[in-house]
């Protein structure tokens, strides 16, 4: 048997984050005895569908594929000097488009096909969520405007991922037809693109140039070039993978610094300062160091919230996180972002009844600030207090009189929503900006 096994290259790991193995990827050449089949060798076969094709095939196999190559010599050097100086590609520093696109030309170029395209499927595996193709010029991709989501004879590849050849798409009976604009096309190539069991989409040629079919040979190499592909696409989602979890060590990282040495030595110098400002008799002396010490109370609020931030980064679904994407939404609404501060252990205190009336009380408040304030700035906080959830709203606009509220301003809804939950909502407003303060029960059912 002759194989080839390439091993790619993958970072290595240091501290808390986990070192990638080298991955490697087995080509079967000619010799191989020990190949499993590919598709039976009734040529009515082709073309059913998966749960057509026998016993058998198992509705799992789209998860866990072998990567069958048909036995088939291949005696031509060319081509197999061509395969290899493909696969020797996944050393190189291409990105995961650039190398693609190359073996997609290359399956193209060795088969003989007119057209080829590699479709990467989502996360679920049941539809195409990125999609590359060869042999079409941009006008005519233009033409056909959005790309294939995966119906039809490509669906069929994506619910039973095996080799396939069609002679003649337009006679196959899970046919579902081109786009206007379109090339015609006939005969079809497609195999599914894996790595270690794992389908990650399927690579397709169209129209065979000089023949009327592909043939057994073309199918060889294709695989085994979809197979590159394969490790191709699964090395780029592992180094992403690994960079997720850099950024997410950082964030902890960074959270504890904060925590354990920044906050504790601004609560230590604001502790310090309290204690020289109760030995100070000159007044002006004594303001500016109680100013000092109410700066360092917010600076340490500021940080806490900051580290909050940080780790809602791991939980979208976090009440931090739901209030902070919320902020970013209506921004242009406010036309700046609003700053955000909290208080308090929320995420594990707040109710979802709880986390889905404050998220409804803050959108009106921020859109009234954007509608009718005239501000150039603002302060979200949100907080726990004696079992309350407390938001409160601070501009810098214009100001009105709270006691000429409009219905128009819907504060008056604000109003009996706290009342009907057992709290309460309060509206404090000058020339110089307005602040509105809500609060109800945190454990609210």
């Amino acid at each position: 048997m002759l194989a080839l096994f390439l091993s790619s290259s993958s970072p290595r790991g240091s501290g808390t984050t986990p070192a990638l193995a080298p991955r490697h990827l087995p080509i079967i050449l000619p010799g191989d005895r020990h190949h499993h089949s590919v598709r039976p060798a009734n040529p009515l076969d082709q073309g059913l569908s998966s749960s057509q094709r026998g016993p058998e095939v198992s509705v799992l196999r789209h998860r866990h594929y072998d990567c069958p190559v048909p036995y088939r010599r291949l005696d031509d050097p060319a081509k197999l000097r061509r395969l290899l100086e493909a696969v020797l590609l996944l050393e190189g520093d291409l990105t995961l488009a650039e190398l693609l696109h190359h073996f997609v030309e290359e399956a193209c170029s060795m088969a003989g096909a007119r057209y080829g395209a590699l479709g990467v499927l989502d996360d679920s595996k049941t539809k195409v969520a990125d999609f590359v193709a060869v042999g079409l010029d941009e006008k005519t991709v233009r033409a056909i405007g959005d790309r294939p989501a995966g119906k039809g004879v490509l669906g069929l590849l994506i619910s039973d991922p095996r080799p396939l050849r069609i002679a003649d798409l337009r006679e196959h009976p899970g046919r579902y037809g081109f786009p206007p604009n379109h090339p015609e096309m006939s005969s079809f190539l497609g195999v599914p693109v894996a790595a270690h069991g794992e389908v990650y989409g399927n690579l397709y040629l169209t129209e065979k140039i000089g023949a009327p079919a592909f043939t057994e040979d073309d199918e060889v190499m294709v695989v085994a070039l979809s197979q590159a592909a394969g490790i191709a696409i699964e090395n780029a989602r592992l180094h992403r993978q690994v960079r997720e979890m850099a950024v997410y060590d950082d964030r902890d990282r960074i959270a504890r610094d904060l925590h354990d040495a920044v906050i504790q030595r601004l609560f230590a110098i604001g502790l310090s300062l309290q204690g020289i400002s109760r030995l100070v008799t000159t007044p002006p002396i004594a303001e500016r160091l109680s100013r000092a010490v109410a700066d360092i109370d917010e600076t340490i609020r500021q940080i806490r919230s900051s580290i909050f931030a940080l780790s809602s980064g791991r939980d979208p679904g976090s009440a931090r996180s739901r209030i902070l994407d919320l902020v970013r939404e209506l921004s242009p609404v406010l036309g700046f972002e609003a700053r955000v501060t909290f208080e308090g252990a929320l995420d594990s205190t707040l109710t979802e009844t709880m986390v889905e009336h404050l998220l409804f009380v803050l959108r009106e408040g921020l859109t009234n600030v954007g509608r009718h304030a005239r501000a150039t700035g603002a302060v979200v906080s949100v907080g726990v207090d004696d079992g309350d959830c407390v938001l409160t709203v601070t501009d810098n606009g214009a100001g009105f009189d709270p006691a000429a509220i409009t219905a128009g301003l819907g504060l008056h809804n604000l109003a009996q929503r706290a009342e009907k939950l057992g709290g309460r909502f309060e509206v404090r407003s000058s020339e110089h900006g307005t602040t509105i303060e809500w609060r109800a029960p945190a454990g609210l059912r």
